[in-house]
C-alpha cells in the first residue's frame, strides 16, 4: 500500500509544483483529497485537452480523489476547517495571504489540528520585497540566473524545456513535509513548512554564486557542454543523430581516447590535465567531432558502452516511450482516466523492498470523489451533502 499509507493529505494547490507534490505523496501511499473549486481547477482547459480534462493536467493528478469546495462561500470555508480537522497534511501554494482571508491561517488551523502539517509553495517567499509577486516557473528561470546559462554559446538566454523549478519545487516540498511528519513522530505536534520557487531555482545554479564572489566569474551559456570537464558534448552522428559523451574525467578520459584510437591526445600538453582540457575544449572537439560524424550513433554507443564511456544517443520523445529498458523496469505505466480510458504516462521514482509504490487511483473528474470523501472525513450523510450544494458551498 506504499509507505505513506493512512497519512490523510488535503491539497488545496493547483498547476505544477504543488499538484506534482500532492502526487509524489499519492505515489507513496497517502490519501490524497484534491480541493478544487465547483467549475475545477483552472489548468484542465490547457490545450491540449482529451475529453473534458488537459494533458497538462492529467500529468499531475493521478493517485488523488477530487472533490469540489466553494473557498469564497462561508459554508465552503466551514467544512475546509471541519476537513483541516481530521487531516495530517494540508497543502496550498496560492498567492500569500488567501488562506488568511478565507479565515485559515497557520494560527488558526493549528488550533483546530495542532498535529498538522501546514505545507506552504509560494513564488518568491512569504517574505521579502518580492513576496506579493505572482511568480510561475518561466519567471524564476528568469529571476534566479537560470536563463542566463542555458541556451547555446552564441544564442540568447534560454528557458529549459520543462519547468524544473517547479519540479524541484514539488520535491522539497515532499521532503520538507515528510521531515515534518518525522518531528510531529517525536513531539507528537505539527509545524508550518514553507517552500518557493525562487530558492528551489537557486538551489540548483551549483557553484556559480562562490565562483562570481570568489573570481568574479560569471557562468556562460555553453549548450550541451559541462562548465567542468570535456570532453562533454553532443556530437553529430553519420546517421543525422547526436550522441552525448561524457569523457571528462580523469578515468574516462583514456578510456575514450583509446576506444576512438587517438590515444596520442593524451600527451598533447592542451589535453593532458583536466583543467587544461577545459580550456581548450573547442579544440578538443575539432578533433574528436570528424570521428563521430563518419560513424553511426548505434556503432559509437557500442564502442563506448565496450570501454565504459558515459555516453547514450539524445533521444527524441518517441524514443523514450519505446524504450525496452523503461519498459522492462516498469517507468511507462498506463492510468485511468474517466473521459479518456488509460493512457501512458512516466512511473515512479523510487522502488521499495517493502511499501512498493502503487497505482491506486488514476486521474479525477472535477468533484469525483465529493461526497464520498465528505462521508469518509466528516461522517456526513446524503442529506447533509445535499445541503452544502444547496448553500454552494460545493
Amino acid at each position: 500500500m506504499g509507505p505513506l499509507e493512512g497519512l490523510k493529505v488535503l491539497d488545496l494547490s493547483r498547476v505544477i509544483a504543488g499538484p506534482y507534490c500532492s502526487m509524489l505523496l499519492g505515489d507513496l501511499g497517502a490519501d490524497i483529497v484534491k480541493v478544487e473549486r465547483p467549475d475545477g481547477e483552472g489548468t484542465r482547459n490547457i490545450e491540449p485537452t482529451v475529453g473534458k480534462d488537459s494533458l497538462f493536467f492529467m500529468a499531475f493528478n493521478r493517485n488523488k480523489r477530487s472533490m469540489t469546495l466553494n473557498f469564497r462561500n462561508k459554508s465552503g470555508q466551514e467544512t475546509l476547517r471541519k476537513l483541516v480537522g481530521k487531516a495530517d497534511v494540508l497543502l496550498e501554494n496560492f498567492r500569500p495571504g488567501t488562506m488568511e482571508k478565507m479565515g485559515c491561517s497557520w494560527e488558526v488551523l493549528h488550533e483546530i489540528n495542532p498535529r498538522l502539517i501546514m505545507a506552504r509553495i509560494s513564488g518568491y517567499g512569504h517574505e521579502g520585497p518580492k513576496s506579493d509577486r505572482i511568480a510561475i516557473d518561466p519567471v524564476i528561470q528568469a529571476a534566479s540566473g537560470l536563463m542566463s546559462m542555458t541556451g547555446p554559446k552564441e544564442g540568447p538566454p534560454t528557458m529549459m524545456g520543462v519547468t524544473v523549478v517547479d519540479h524541484a519545487t514539488a520535491m522539497y516540498a515532499t521532503v520538507a513535509i515528510t521531515a515534518a511528519l518525522q518531528a510531529r513522530h517525536s513531539s507528537g505536534k505539527g509545524q508550518m513548512v514553507r517552500v518557493n520557487l525562487m530558492d528551489s531555482a537557486l538551489s540548483l545554479l551549483q557553484a556559480s554564486i562562490p565562483e562570481y564572489q570568489l573570481f568574479g566569474k560569471k557562468p556562460a551559456k555553453i549548450g550541451a557542454a559541462d562548465r567542468f570537464g570535456a570532453p562533454v558534448n553532443s556530437y553529430e552522428t553519420k546517421d543525422g543523430k547526436k550522441i552525448q559523451i561524457a569523457a571528462g574525467g580523469a578515468m574516462h578520459f583514456p578510456r575514450f581516447l583509446d576506444a576512438i584510437k587517438m590515444p596520442h591526445l593524451i600527451s598533447d600538453p592542451r589535453f593532458m590535465e583536466g583543467s587544461n582540457r577545459l580550456k581548450n575544449a573547442e579544440a578538443l572537439d575539432s578533433e574528436i567531432a570528424p570521428w563521430m560524424r563518419a560513424r553511426s550513433a548505434e556503432d559509437i554507443l557500442e564502442i563506448m558502452v565496450a570501454a565504459s564511456v558515459p555516453c547514450d544517443i539524445v533521444a527524441e520523445i518517441t524514443d523514450v516511450v519505446s524504450d525496452p529498458h523503461l519498459k522492462e523496469r516498469g517507468q511507462i505505466i498506463e492510468v485511468d482516466h474517466p473521459d479518456v480510458g488509460q493512457f501512458k504516462m512516466q512511473g515512479f521514482f523510487a522502488k521499495f523492498s517493502e511499501t512498493e509504490m502503487a497505482l491506486r487511483y488514476g486521474v479525477p473528474s472535477v468533484g469525483q470523489h465529493t461526497n464520498e470523501v465528505l462521508s469518509e472525513w466528516l461522517g456526513h450523510d446524503a442529506e447533509s451533502i445535499s445541503r452544502l450544494r444547496e448553500e454552494g458551498a460545493l
